[in-house]
């Protein structure tokens, strides 16, 4: 039997990168158990005296030493960490020192800076793209002279998150718009679609998955059946294929693949805020 190991990502801030590089490394590790737990703004002695009680109590409970992913700026803190039972790795220690060496210059801590609006611009743009990707969303508006990126497939192949996910990360304009029994019969896109032809990135999904997610939201119904997704999703990659829209699959990739796929094959080249 496999031991489950408990995993921290604690952060003086929102433990957001902790998290994302931690769960990256442990994702190499195939076969392996983890239980996460996130645990942000560890901001001073007291708090992180709280977490090392609840590093202690894992360990004993799992029977197994725990991971303690950190990006905790204040040194102090930092020690009271490593009294724990668990393993400490500073994500900053690992790689500040030899920045500092290449780039000649001492870093200047601040705590939760890698979240903060360092960039009011940016920020207002992430926002801004939000609001767009919200607006137009599922065919609420067809008006896309705006938008740099218009996702198109059948009903929940996951087009809602991949445009909110361009928006809040990349500050991307992105509208999705859902191929109706009538768009699917027909040999050619809607008229507002062609237009905007160069915007265009279709998204597509296993059948059986998708009919897993439909029965979710309507179950039984015929909506969710095995026939009618495999129909829609054979109709929708036919159809866009003679169009000439690219096309990923949502089946087995995440949302910040997809995403990034698609700003990569739209020439759209973005920062990751």
């Amino acid at each position: 039997m496999s031991i489950r190991r408990t995993v921290f990502f604690v952060s003086d801030g929102t433990a957001i990168t902790a998290g994302t590089l931690g769960n990256t490394l442990l994702t190499q590790f195939e076969g392996q158990k983890f239980n996460p737990t996130r645990i942000p703004f560890v901001d001073s002695v007291e708090r992180a005296h709280d977490v090392v009680t609840q590093i202690n109590e894992a360990a004993e409970r799992d029977g197994a030493m725990p991971l303690i992913f950190s990006t905790i700026v204040d040194a102090a803190v930092v020690a009271v960490l490593q009294e724990s039972q668990g393993e400490v790795l500073d994500l900053f220690t690992e790689f500040v020192p030899r920045i500092e060496k290449v780039v000649g210059a001492a870093r200047s801590p601040k705590v939760g800076r890698a979240h903060g609006i360092s960039n009011v611009s940016n920020y207002e743009n992430r926002i801004e793209a939000t609001n767009y990707a919200l607006s137009h969303d599922d065919g609420v508006s067809i008006n896309f002279d705006e938008a740099e990126v218009i996702l198109v497939g059948v009903s929940r192949s996951g087009k809602t998150p991949t445009c909110l996910y361009l928006a809040l990360h990349f500050g991307v304009l992105a509208a999705n718009y859902p191929l109706t029994d009538d768009d699917l019969e027909s040999i050619r896109l809607p008229a507002f679609l062609r237009r905007n032809k160069h915007k265009l990135y279709g998204l597509t999904i296993d059948a059986e998955r998708l009919s897993q997610i439909r029965e979710t939201r309507r179950p039984g119904s015929r909506y969710a059946s095995m026939s009618k997704c495999r129909n829609e999703i054979g109709a929708a990659e036919d159809l866009l294929r003679a169009e000439g829209v690219p096309i990923v699959s949502t089946t087995h990739s995440s949302v910040e693949e997809i995403a990034s796929r698609i700003l990569v094959d739209l020439g759209l080249e973005r920062q990751h805020y």
